[in-house]
């Protein structure tokens, strides 16, 4: 089912040790984790990123087609950033030049290092969610914006809106598949079509997929009304975050494999 490809905002449940962690501790390391892969600029810094992460990977004991899956998606746009810069950096010797076409040894590096960050990127910060559960998350999030409320920040509207958004993925998916069904069951099989066909017959789903997803919306804002609902209000928590020592030092490990980053030549 289209439903069991998406990966975003999936919690995959195996009781492993960063499943156990304060999401608020997870939360901080994979923004640690972007600013790593956009300092690592050399084949030595991606190899030591790379070993750090595929560690990390493999000990929430999810299985690696979680991660595959995650990357897939965006498998068009990870080409086209290779291609580009195959095709427009021109920097070191000159290797091959086809008319309009030169493809430079700098070029095939850049290229290389792109989609290999970008692949890294994707796979690895897709633990923030397998490993946490939305509400979790969301509380996360708050905990984190906690300080900036004297600026005007509502950690709770921001919270609330992710928290919604997580659960309206699967929502929305689920509404497409079943408009497929209902066009494949009046002879509108999406696998048969050529693929100029496929891009018209989900670009029709557009509209009512929108609807439905804007009729949902209105249903969920009148249930929490009727309930009493006050964004903001205070109320007591089922839940409470606790920073462990384990948070530190997870926390810990990606400051020092910044810090390498920076180092290594």
């Amino acid at each position: 089912m289209l439903v069991d490809k998406v990966m975003f905002g999936r919690y995959i449940k195996t009781d492993s040790w960063l499943h156990k962690m304060d999401p608020r501790a997870k939360i901080t390391s994979m923004f640690l984790f972007v600013v790593i892969i956009m300092i690592a600029h050399s084949l030595w810094d991606l190899l030591l990123v790379t070993s750090f992460a595929i560690a990390i990977m493999a000990s929430s004991k999810i299985p690696a087609s979680f991660f595959v899956k995650a990357v897939r998606p965006l498998r068009f746009l990870i080409l086209f950033l290779f291609l580009f810069q195959l095709f427009f950096h021109n920097q070191g010797e000159l290797l091959v030049e086809l008319g309009p076409i030169s493809i430079y040894r700098g070029g095939i590096l850049l290229a290389f290092l792109t989609a290999w960050r970008m692949i890294l990127l994707i796979s690895f910060t897709s633990l923030l969610t397998f490993t946490t559960a939305p509400l979790t998350l969301t509380k996360g999030v708050e905990g984190i914006l906690e300080p900036f409320r004297f600026l005007g920040v509502s950690p709770e509207r921001l919270g609330l809106m992710i928290s919604i958004s997580l659960r309206f993925i699967p929502t929305i998916f689920e509404e497409t598949q079943k408009i497929l069904k209902a066009q494949a069951s009046r002879g509108a099989e999406l696998s048969d079509l050529p693929w100029k066909e496929k891009g018209k017959m989900l670009m029709s789903l557009l509209v009512p997929v929108t609807v439905g997803a804007f009729r949902r919306a209105e249903d969920l804002v009148n249930s929490m009304e009727a309930r009493g609902f006050v964004l903001g209000a205070p109320r007591s928590q089922y839940e409470t975050l606790t920073w462990k020592v384990t948070d530190t030092v997870f926390l810990s490990l990606f400051f020092a494999i910044g810090l390498a980053t920076l180092l290594i030549i």
